[in-house]
């Protein structure tokens, strides 16, 4: 029955039909079979990571490429995630590519999904014999790296809220209700959606003069609810409109920043510029972020197999992760976006885990 059977043979009586994926996939410890959250676990240092040379990979953005642009120390590159109790299956490029020969795959969101996109080109780039046969195009919104020989392309779409902007006589208006870009999204074979990095910002940034829901336009309302709204019409498409019999959805949990020191006891601090490790212990003194509650809340929601990506909690844990000031952009001091090689190669194997345990019967023993 492929992709249906086996996600609800995932699920236990009552819960909702998202799967959050990470249960009933990774090996166990010891080689016995059961249920593991891959996303509950701690950062280890690990010699053999990480899993390319980021020098090698010419398809990094100068503000994530922390190498190029003089970062000094190189431990934040070799941490994997090790999950409690169970072990993820290493990132295979090799594998990937044959596995996925001749089919599309899509992130779609904001810089940080334009940051994981990146390092997914980086960790396949890295398995490729001959790199001449890799092709790059932009297209408006859609770039795309062809890897020919595969006939494997892996696209990054740049829609920061998932729902519409559209140019009006009086303004620029974010349409809470209304998703026009969904007719290119459910042609491809893999879906990763991410949003929030851009619901806060105000002024010269913002890129609206209006928000709409139905037929009532407004100046602004409060963002979280703005927020949920627009999860809510992606969920409402996504149950409507993809085929699940062809495509397969993620979606990637929220990041967070790292410029209050208060979140790792630290009062005081106000970057991440002299982070050169994890945050030590089980968890962010913060807390998750409400927005991460608010998507947990509406994925629980839809009918449909989408599969949660939820790398927030161990995100939180990797103040050391970010560019800070090596980067090329001018003093800019980025803390919100991420070291390519680094953290998002983590989400990767996460998102590879998946993609490629969510049809062994043996992973799942209930």
């Amino acid at each position: 029955m492929g992709f249906g059977f086996q996600w609800w043979s995932c699920i236990l009586v009552g819960v909702a039909a998202v799967i959050f994926s990470g249960t009933c996939l990774a090996r166990k410890v010891g080689g016995g079979k059961g249920k593991c959250d891959i996303y509950e676990g701690s950062w280890v240092v690990d010699d053999s990571y990480p899993m390319y040379n980021s020098t090698l990979c010419p398809h990094i953005r100068k503000e994530f490429d922390c190498q190029k642009y003089g970062r000094p120390d190189k431990l934040y590159l070799r941490y994997r995630w090790q999950p409690k109790g169970c072990h993820l299956p290493r990132f295979d490029g090799e594998d990937f590519l044959r596995r996925f020969k001749g089919k599309k795959i899509m992130y779609i969101g904001d810089s940080i999904s334009l940051n994981q996109w990146q390092s997914m080109v980086c960790l396949v780039h890295a398995a490729v014999p001959d790199p001449s046969r890799i092709f790059r195009k932009a297209n408006g919104s859609i770039t795309t790296v062809t890897f020919q020989d595969y006939d494997l392309s892996i696209m990054a779409f740049h829609s920061p809220y998932l729902v519409d902007i559209k140019a009006h006589r009086i303004g620029r208006i974010l349409k809470l209700d209304s998703l026009k870009n969904g007719d290119t999204w459910k042609k491809i074979d893999i879906l990763i959606f991410n949003t929030w990095l851009w619901w806060h910002r105000h002024g010269p940034t913002q890129p609206w003069d209006y928000i709409q829901v139905g037929h009532k336009i407004r100046k602004d309302m409060d963002r979280m609810v703005a927020f949920k709204k627009a999860l809510i019409t992606w969920a409402k498409w996504v149950e409507s409109d993809v085929d699940f019999n062809k495509t397969q959805v993620f979606f990637r949990g929220v990041t967070t920043n790292h410029y209050d020191g208060k979140g790792w006891n630290e009062a005081g601090v106000t970057n991440c510029s002299k982070e050169t490790q994890p945050i030590s212990g089980l968890r962010y003194l913060s807390g998750l972020p409400e927005s991460s509650h608010v998507v947990e809340q509406v994925l629980s929601g839809i009918k449909k197999p989408v599969q949660f990506l939820n790398i927030t909690y161990l995100s939180q844990l990797r103040k050391d992760g970010h560019p800070s000031m090596y980067n090329g952009v001018k003093r800019n001091m980025d803390c919100t976006h991420w070291c390519i090689a680094g953290v998002p190669d983590i989400w990767n194997q996460l998102l590879y885990t998946s993609l490629i345990t969510q049809n062994r019967n043996e992973m799942c023993d209930l």
